[in-house]
């Protein structure tokens, strides 16, 4: 029960009534209306702009049109208290106990479906994130992306959405030749004792290195590893196997597991890319030409030379791409577009790229390429994932334990575990850098989100425990007879904007949206729980360890969007605590 849609159609079905009678002009569309929730300082429970939104088509003020929809919506509607005029032009309503009395009923008798747009035309999407290169362990930087495209697959899932989540492995390249040297040296440290060539900066210094070498040799005993050139073949498989093998190992300890990992290698030998490069001839979107000095390129010493240029600048890119390098070689951007070729033709209603904040200029092109691969029919979504600064005492902290320049997802892990680096990582919104403040992650206080969260859940089991009661159970009531006062019709109020928050983070890809929400209920819920410590009246059970029918609903139903929350962020609620 959706009760901002509810009254949106309520609104709309009046003004179309009020038209009829001549009372009320109009426009095609009303799309411009709204219903919301009003700042608190008007104390009611809906809040509406129709008012403002058709003051100008009919030629009066928002305040004497609102005379018009306050009468109507009085005489029309049972559960309505209270209708006021608010400048310069909002209609705040409230509405009658008994109506949240309805309104809990009906989400206590449809769990599973309360928050989820039953309404909405449901899609299926493509969402591709992490696509690290398979050379190494995922680092910090890769986290919070990966969980950013896990939560949105999991809220559009929610939504009833078909969702299919992909990593695109970029084993192709001078970067995959680097990495498999890196190992054979690693190889020959082990085998002929030899020492890393550190100097080398094309090399990847890892320690993790010898693990994937030592790996390999066990498993290829009679190969002789002295020739690198006889072996190159064996080796880069082996090694992309290698660091495969690590990535999907710290995805899981993330709580993440992908679909489909498409191959940059087998796109590039199922002659994938020469294909796509053949469909943009044929319809005229490449040429011949040359290109100006990439940024940070010194002008003066760049060659310019021709060479095969995609459009892009014909669907909103700023400048032309190149498909091929000086030596013959496809570019990565060729590539990248086969790929994008081949998400489109699995037929997904819309493709969903995250992306790290060092990726986001990529998104011009690589939209560009799409508009022009599916005629402008397709739509592809782009979210780029910022920064993350980790905090320890007010001061920059690194814990990285193994050698290699950065700090690795096990190590976030292993510090704080898996559900605090979900929610912190999610806790605000993706195109923001984030603090991960170390100090406040383990904190038992409201200042730290997650503890907060599900405290409040640990908090409601107690009392499900203390009656003997399971709180996973489904609660059976036979008369809905309720009357719920001031402060938990507040923490009501708070329970009905669950369907809008969901919705607005499945329709936006703002899942940020969740743990925000979720941290809102369970503070509402703490003040009043903490009120039952003064006022006996206040609390949820009695000296004789009895529960009336009303607080045991009322807590199911914040129970409820909590598991539902936590169930969508990825992240765990303990009964106890």
């Amino acid at each position: 029960m959706n009760i901002f849609d509810l009254y949106l159609e309520k609104i709309k079905k009046m003004l179309l009534d009020l038209s009829k009678d001549n009372n009320l002009i109009l426009p095609e569309n009303l799309d411009g209306i709204t219903v919301e929730t009003p700042p608190k300082k008007f104390d009611s429970d809906i809040s509406t702009n129709v008012a403002m939104f058709l003051s100008k088509i009919n030629k009066k003020s928002p305040a004497d049109l609102s005379q018009i929809f306050i009468e109507n919506l009085k005489k029309n509607d049972e559960f309505i208290e209270n209708v006021a005029f608010a400048n310069p032009g909002f209609i705040n309503i409230t509405f009658k106990p008994i109506f949240w009395t309805n309104f809990i009923e009906k989400i206590i008798n449809n769990p599973k479906t309360f928050g989820v747009n039953q309404n909405e035309k449901k899609n299926s999407y493509l969402i591709e994130f992490v696509s690290a290169n398979p050379t190494g362990p995922l680092h910090v930087g890769h986290c919070r992306g990966a969980i950013l495209g896990d939560v949105i697959a999991n809220v559009l899932h929610f939504n009833n959405h078909k969702v299919t989540k992909e990593y695109y492995v970029n084993d192709y390249g001078n970067q995959i030749i680097n990495f498999t040297k890196s190992v054979y040296y690693r190889i020959r440290e082990i085998i002929l004792k030899e020492p890393f060539p550190s100097e080398n900066e094309d090399l990847y210094p890892g320690d993790y290195l010898i693990d994937f070498a030592q790996n390999i040799i066990n498993s290829n005993k009679n190969v002789d590893f002295s020739d690198f050139k006889k072996n190159a073949d064996l080796l880069t498989t082996a090694s992309v196997a290698e660091a495969l093998k690590l990535i999907k190992k710290n995805l899981k300890s993330l709580g993440i597991n992908h679909d489909n990992f498409v191959s940059e290698k087998e796109l590039v030998e199922n002659q994938e890319v020469e294909g796509v490069i053949n469909y943009l001839q044929k319809n005229k979107f490449v040429y011949e030409g040359k290109i100006e000095a990439p940024a940070g390129e010194d002008e003066k010493s760049w060659v310019s030379r021709d060479q095969l240029l995609f459009r892009s600048t014909d669907f909103g890119d700023d400048k032309d791409r190149a498909l091929q390098k000086s030596d013959g070689a496809w570019t990565y951007f060729a590539s990248d577009v086969a790929y994008h070729k081949n998400k489109l033709d699995r037929k997904f209603d819309y493709l969903i790229n995250i992306l790290g904040a060092d990726h986001a200029g990529y998104i011009k092109r690589i939209s560009s390429s799409v508009e022009a691969l599916s005629g402008s029919k397709s739509k592809l979504l782009c979210k780029v994932s910022q920064l993350v600064k980790l905090i320890k005492d007010n001061k920059p902290f690194k814990m990285s334990k193994r050698k290699g320049d950065y700090i690795t997802v096990d190590d976030l892990i292993n510090e704080v575990g898996k559900d605090a680096t979900r929610f912190i990582m999610l806790n605000r919104s993706s195109d923001a850098e984030l603090d991960f403040d170390f100090n406040n992650v383990i904190e038992k206080s409201k200042d730290n989100p997650l503890y907060y969260v599900q405290y409040c859940y640990a908090r409601i089991s107690s009392v499900f425990r203390l009656i003997d009661r399971d709180l996973d159970s489904e609660i059976k009531i036979d008369k809905y007879d309720f009357y719920y006062t001031k402060d938990e019709i507040d923490i009501l109020k708070k329970i009905s904007e669950w369907p809008k928050c969901v919705n607005l983070s499945s329709n936006k890809l703002e899942p940020h949206r969740i743990p925000t929400y979720l941290y809102e209920l369970a503070s509402l819920f703490h003040s009043y729980w903490n009120l039952g410590k003064d006022n006996p009246e206040k609390r949820f059970i009695n000296d004789q360890k009895k529960i009336s029918d009303d607080k045991l609903v009322f807590l199911k139903a914040i129970s409820n969007i909590i598991k539902s929350g936590m169930d969508i962020v990825g992240v765990s609620v303990p009964k106890k605590m």
